[in-house]
């Protein structure tokens, strides 16, 4: 469950409240970035690709070395109070909430045969709950940002990736890809990231939606979503049962051209499953291109396809989302779709920025009148990916 702590606190005050709290100065203030996924839905545990990019909504951690093994953990959020562990005993059905984040991460390291001590961490967020914009991934890349670090492992990018993947798998119990970690982890300002989540590959291609005139809205349903449920691992399941039957490695080997002779081999829940992955994996390509080629006006249509086969073939929309971006597209908006893992969470809506308020008003109005929770609505841009800020 995304539990991430939000509140307004900057750099100065968490440093602050951490030497208040734990009777010393951090060694220091490590941040990192939710992300958006503008297009490339559910790909990446299949060999694909994906087109995210780290937001201007992070995860900050203060974090202090201790020369002994016990952990205590503090987040910002309510009043959950202090956490503590043992950094030499963790297990993942000993630890709860928002601590699995964190402690998964201490978790993977040591598995990774990294020694890491016990410290004192104060976590803030202001990454939206629950919301699809990986509120518990940016946790856990501040955390291993940090610890990487303070215990001079020397880790590269590429490999906090694949280890922020173990601790949200076999910690935190959520079967998700690598999208996210790389989005945070190796994000940069103006600029989406293109990751092929077979090996790796990155590069980083301009989104400056700005330049061209427009703005990418945010629209929170307030349907909150856990990747750890149901849902998202019977989706992961079928992927993996149609790569098993069309003899692939992953979904990533299938192309479009092959769907026809797939839908002879399969069911056909499997093979809208597989469809969705194998046309998603296309759209990608083409926003690529279209990106640099043509810029961000033209990706319209790519986002809105993504939209139609998540909900119908993937079936991982909601009454919610398909508001979001209905209304949207009606209102102005150029091209919408929801993202993230599904079953509740956010919408985006490449929109001229012209047209901002009417959509966000149109929206806002749609929900009161289906008895909907009224949305959050905010813009992101493309910003730095996770570092040391103090």
């Amino acid at each position: 469950m995304n539990t991430t702590p939000r509140t307004d606190a900057q750099p100065d005050s968490l440093e602050n409240r951490f030497e208040a709290t734990f009777g010393a100065a951090p060694d220091g203030v490590w941040a990192a970035p939710g992300r958006v996924n503008l297009i490339g839905e559910h790909t990446d545990y299949n060999e694909g690709f994906v087109l995210p990019f780290a937001i201007d909504k992070r995860a900050t951690t203060a974090v202090r070395l201790r020369s002994h093994s016990r952990i205590r953990l503090l987040s910002t959020f309510g009043d959950q109070g202090l956490v503590e562990a043992d950094a030499a005993a963790l297990t993942p059905a000993a630890v709860k909430g928002w601590a699995k984040y964190p402690l998964g991460v201490v978790w993977a390291l040591q598995q990774h045969g990294i020694e890491v001590p016990g410290f004192d961490l104060l976590l803030d967020s202001d990454v939206p709950l629950g919301a699809g914009l990986s509120s518990s991934h940016a946790i856990e890349c501040a955390v291993i940002t940090a610890l990487n670090e303070l215990t001079g492992a020397g880790l590269s990018a590429e490999e906090m990736v694949r280890l922020t993947q173990h601790a949200e798998n076999a910690f935190v119990g959520a079967p998700t890809g690598i999208m996210d970690q790389s989005a945070s982890l190796r994000g940069a300002s103006g600029h989406a990231v293109f990751l092929d989540c077979r090996d790796q590959a990155v590069e980083l291609v301009p989104f400056e939606a700005q330049q061209a005139g427009l703005v990418l809205l945010v629209i929170d349903t307030k349907v909150s979503h856990s990747h750890a449920d149901g849902g998202y691992a019977s989706r992961r399941a079928s992927c993996e049962l149609g790569a098993e039957v069309l003899g692939v490695t992953a979904l990533r080997d299938v192309a479009v051209a092959d769907l026809e002779e797939a839908s002879g081999l399969l069911d056909p829940v499997t093979f809208r499953r597989v469809r969705h992955i194998v046309t998603e994996n296309d759209r990608v390509l083409q926003a690529v291109d279209t990106l640099r080629s043509q810029g961000p006006a033209h990706i319209g249509g790519l986002l809105d396809a993504s939209h139609a086969s998540m909900r119908d073939d993937f079936e991982i929309s909601c009454p919610e989302l398909d508001l979001a971006v209905d209304t949207a597209r009606a209102h102005g908006a150029i091209g919408a779709r929801m993202t993230g893992g599904g079953f509740g969470g956010s919408a985006i809506a490449l929109t001229p920025g012209q047209d901002e308020r009417q959509v966000r008003d149109a929206v806002v109005r749609a929900f009161a009148e289906a008895g909907f929770t009224a949305p959050d609505i905010f813009t992101v841009t493309p910003a730095a990916g996770a570092e040391r800020i103090r």
